[in-house]
């Protein structure tokens, strides 16, 4: 019993390390490196759409997506959620709401892809994210707490799409030798297929529940 609970902690710890660095990375890259998303508008075929507000969606998904990546770790680390149920519940509303506010720049943003085939990926992804967040947050208003750590957990590996999605993106474009457009769409579903082929795994070790 003692080494699954210290099994669950260093799991969620090493998640949340994770996310802190690519909250880093991206906050960095994003807000600081290059501000008006210079480098990202150049490698796409073309651009249609109206700059001023495709980049202020793009900040808001950014900003959306960073907050979620925070409050999910504090929800996933036992010895917090122990500690204090209120911080663990209202980590958890931050985090939902967060993922449902993000679903409006989230599809905006996808129209605006390369290819159709990584439009329909990223609209994937992001229903995927929302209705599994959504069934994670039904659960617990139902009381259903086993059914509601398996969905959050689920929602959690999704959060980590654009991290896997920057991983996989440069091993198919270099490694395979693809385009940069079939390279993205790759990415994207393959981020999809891995991150929550990783979340069962987890669901069945029992590292996170």
């Amino acid at each position: 019993m003692k080494k699954r609970r210290e099994q669950k902690n260093t799991a969620a710890i090493f998640l949340s390390v994770v996310a802190l660095m690519w909250m880093m990375h991206t906050l960095t890259k994003n807000f600081v490196s290059d501000p008006d998303f210079t480098k990202l508008i150049a490698a796409k075929e073309s651009f249609t759409a109206d700059r001023s507000l495709w980049m202020f969606m793009l900040r808001a998904h950014i900003v959306l997506a960073v907050v979620s990546l925070l409050t999910g770790p504090i929800g996933a680390i036992r010895k917090i959620r122990l500690k204090s149920i209120a911080w663990h519940r209202w980590s958890g509303r931050i985090y939902v709401v967060s993922i449902v506010l993000n679903l409006i720049p989230g599809l905006y943003l996808s129209w605006f892809v390369t290819g159709s085939l990584t439009v329909a990926g990223f609209l994937v992804l992001n229903l995927l994210w929302l209705a599994t967040t959504w069934l994670g947050y039904l659960h617990i208003r139902r009381k259903n707490l086993a059914k509601h750590r398996q969905w959050i957990v689920r929602s959690f590996f999704l959060t980590y799409a654009n991290l896997t999605i920057h991983l996989l993106l440069p091993v198919s474009q270099y490694a395979i030798g693809l385009s940069y457009g079939a390279s993205y769409a790759l990415a994207v579903w393959g981020s999809m297929l891995l991150n929550l082929g990783l979340a069962e795994a987890v669901l069945r070790k029992k590292w996170l529940t």
